[in-house]
């Protein structure tokens, strides 16, 4: 990337970011997404209606819009039906995307011609984390997170903070403090709803939530 490219995408990223917290109010689905980010949604929700399936927002939008204010990020994770994948990698085109090359242990990822921005699939029955440090159950259907109608909806708090502990990185923790500081009054309720998964996302919600603890008091 030249210096010109990159000084223009910060300032995109800074105009975004001013935009966001301008709207942070009203924003409240992702078709409320500005700019390019609202275009690709919009062609996401195109192939949605086509296919007549489900979908939710995850990643850093999903944080973004539970609270991390902070948080803004360049692409779009969607979590898709396992029945559904095949149907939507072949159909992208009528969205205007292009599907490009997997990598191994990757997920599919499709890129929005118009604008550039790529959006990741995470598919129902995979399993998120590392070889190393797989996560103890595989992503459920969008169905059970949030997801309702042929058009994208953001996934619920409790369904986000289990993939971001599925995914276990260092940034993904980070977001689970963060949300947990921002939504308080939800820990109890994340908290049963995790235990009802696995006792493993207990033990390390508990210990991320000490962290956010400890923060908060400081």
């Amino acid at each position: 990337m030249t210096t010109t490219q990159l000084n223009d995408l910060l300032a995109e990223q800074l105009q975004l970011a001013d935009e966001l917290r301008a709207g942070r109010e009203h924003m409240l689905e992702p078709q409320d997404l500005p700019g390019r980010y609202g275009r690709v949604i919009a062609a996401i929700d195109h192939l949605l209606t086509v296919l007549k399936c489900e979908a939710v927002v995850g990643g850093g939008w999903a944080v973004w819009r539970h609270g991390y204010v902070g948080r803004v990020t360049q692409d779009v994770d969607i979590v898709l039906g396992a029945d559904r994948i095949a149907e939507f990698l072949r159909a992208p085109s009528v969205a205007g995307f292009d599907v490009l090359p997997q990598q191994p242990g990757r997920w599919p990822k499709l890129v929005h011609k118009q604008t550039g921005v790529s959006v990741d699939i995470l598919q129902e029955g995979e399993r998120p984390g590392t070889p190393a440090h797989p996560a103890p159950t595989t992503l459920p259907h969008p169905r059970t997170m949030g997801g309702s109608g042929f058009a994208l909806r953001y996934i619920t708090l409790p369904g986000l903070m289990l993939l971001k502990l599925g995914a276990g990185r260092a940034r993904d923790e980070s977001d689970v403090i963060e949300l947990l500081r921002a939504n308080p009054d939800q820990a109890r309720a994340i908290r049963e709803h995790l235990a009802g998964i696995h006792p493993n996302y207990v033990r390390a919600f508990e210990r991320l939530r000490e962290r956010a603890q400890e923060q908060q008091d400081h």
